[in-house]
């Protein structure tokens, strides 16, 4: 695991925000996306009987919704030690296969950084 203090500063600027998302909204995960404009969008866990996604799914679908073209990274910050594959698809499907994702542990220790591949 690595200290997210040794990250580029925008990337550890996602970790940061997506900690914030998860803690404010008690939520299981956070998740930031940054674009290939440098605008972020942060979001949680949406959990409702009728609609559940999970929080890098939705930070996506805010970009999307928002006209972002692109991403250049994204983190996910949860107890998990990994993350769903369709999770990464929409990584992907937006941002491209090399598209880096950080998961981080609620503390903000970087797990691993992952491709959308």
């Amino acid at each position: 695991m690595t200290d997210s203090t040794g990250l580029d500063p925008e990337d550890r600027k996602i970790v940061t925000l997506a900690r914030s998302a998860r803690a404010r909204n008690g939520v299981p995960e956070g998740a930031a996306v940054r674009d290939e404009t440098g605008r972020t969008y942060v979001a949680g866990t949406v959990a409702l009987d009728s609609l559940r996604l999970s929080a890098l799914r939705t930070a996506v679908a805010m970009a999307v919704a928002s006209g972002a073209k692109s991403l250049e990274a994204a983190a996910v910050v949860t107890e998990s030690d990994t993350v769903p594959t369709e999770d990464l698809s929409a990584v992907r499907d937006l941002g491209g296969p090399d598209t880096p994702v950080l998961l981080s542990t609620p503390d903000g220790k970087i797990h691993r950084t992952l491709t959308a591949t």
